[in-house]
């Protein structure tokens, strides 16, 4: 097979093609910019682009297939002569149910916790001695890359994105999967940029559940209850199934699952991964993963990349990154970090740097998030209004969203750095949550200074 990607330089679209190289495709691909790892990842396989940029020439009749990304635009002329050849052009998430089609298809959706609960799936299927294929969103211990294609596996283990397809397909990507096990972890708005109400978001997801196939099951988190309403009015040809909280303790900063009077300590914690957990725990039995299994297995789980990730600690203070960015995220993230360590004053700070959550009319969804952090900090890096060409707003603006009056806000790198060095971190906590990058600002600086 032979296949070329238009933007393959994407977190999702260079992992793909890295597994169809794996799997003995012959890839090329193009792109206007190639950042890093992508960039180092490529050229590890031979299949990094000898130039950057956009080249119609390499658009050729013999062509199987070309893979759309979305950082594409719909006039790049490679998609012109493509279409122009009429060559079959896929989104990935299209080819990735092309490559599965004669799999059982598990797929992970949801506002939030899709990372981790794909993640936890991943880690115990592997523990187990499994056959498995899958995509995730996010780099894992223990897997060379965020994609997994075979022609053996029996299962593929997808993170199910509600985003668009491509640029050419509006479709959310979970829509494509045809899911036989689908997985619901929670509904919280995002991409207010494409879903302009919650009630259109909402739509996205009963779409999702309506498509798992005849026969199949929907796992769904019984605790949400925008979740709950909606699938318990859905008249759907599969097997409902949802999940609560387990039974756990809290002791010395180490959360224990207790289950059929066994013990299992974590490496994780927070009322959100418990869920997760949960999730993942009844996509494994249907696998074929018993109870007890599942628990012995996950107990060496050490987490999603930047997801509660540990950038250092000593005895009395622990600096966290995380990639909580929706309000939803936000205020599960910290939640779980106060009720862990509740004698630890927390400091929390967010960087808001999406569309949606530097959209003004989407700003009032934060209300509130913040409020158990001690202390609670807003940045927004003044370049990035300039960068997605958005009208700045001001600092009070910020408080009366948030509502809360002792928040902080800091809109350059500099300023942000110097307020955190005046910080005592004895028997306190540092999160740290983007998803961007605080302006390039380096947690190391800050493990530096306080441990």
């Amino acid at each position: 097979m032979r296949v070329h990607f238009i933007a393959i330089g994407g977190s999702a679209m260079h992992n793909l093609a890295i597994a169809l190289h794996k799997k003995g495709f012959t890839i090329t691909g193009s792109d206007d910019i190639l950042f890093e790892p992508s960039a180092s990842r490529l050229k590890k396989y031979g299949i990094l682009p000898a130039k950057e940029g956009w080249y119609p020439e390499k658009i050729t009749a013999d062509l199987d297939a070309v893979i759309l990304g979305m950082h594409a635009r719909i006039d790049n002329p490679e998609l012109l002569k493509a279409q122009e050849l009429g060559l079959k052009i896929y989104s990935y998430p299209d080819y990735i149910y092309e490559q599965s089609k004669n799999k059982l298809r598990v797929v992970i959706g949801g506002s939030h916790g899709k990372t981790t609960i794909t993640s936890m799936i991943l880690h115990v299927l592997q523990c187990a001695g499994k056959k498995f294929d899958y995509l995730v969103g996010a780099q894992l211990e223990g897997f060379e890359t965020m994609v997994g294609l075979t022609d053996d596996a029996p299962v593929i283990i997808i993170e199910g994105d509600e985003y668009l397809a491509s640029p050419i397909d509006r479709r959310p990507k979970f829509h494509i999967y045809k899911a036989d096990i689908g997985v619901i972890s929670g509904i919280a708005w995002d991409h207010i940029n494409v879903f302009p109400t919650f009630e259109n978001y909402i739509d996205q997801f009963r779409i999702f559940a309506e498509s798992i196939q005849h026969g199949g099951k929907l796992i769904y988190s019984q605790t949400d209850e925008v979740v709950n309403n909606m699938v318990n009015n859905l008249r759907l040809a599969t097997q409902k199934i949802p999940y609560n909280l387990p039974e756990y303790i809290i002791n010395n900063g180490i959360t224990t699952i207790i289950s059929n009077n066994k013990q299992y300590p974590l490496q994780v914690f927070g009322q959100h991964n418990l869920l997760n957990m949960q999730a993942a725990r009844l996509v494994c039995e249907s696998l074929g993963i018993d109870t007890e299994a599942f628990y012995e297995h996950i107990t060496s789980f050490k987490g999603a990349a930047r997801r509660l990730e540990v950038v250092g600690k000593n005895d009395s203070t622990t600096i966290f990154k995380d990639f909580a960015h929706s309000p939803s995220k936000l205020k599960a993230t910290i939640e779980a970090v106060k009720s862990q360590y509740p004698d630890r004053k927390l400091v929390a700070c967010i960087e808001l740097h999406t569309f949606s959550s530097l959209n003004k009319d989407f700003l009032n969804e934060y209300a509130h998030t913040m409020d158990m952090a001690d202390e609670a900090i807003v940045f927004i890096d003044r370049k990035t209004f300039e960068q997605k060409q958005i009208e700045p707003y001001a600092e009070e603006a910020v408080k009366s969203a948030f509502a809360n009056e002792k928040l902080i806000f800091f809109n350059t790198t500099d300023n942000l750095l110097e307020y955190l060095k005046t910080h005592d971190m004895a028997k306190c906590n540092l999160l740290m949550m983007s998803s961007g990058n605080f302006g390039g600002l380096d947690l190391i600086i800050l493990k530096n200074i306080f441990l």
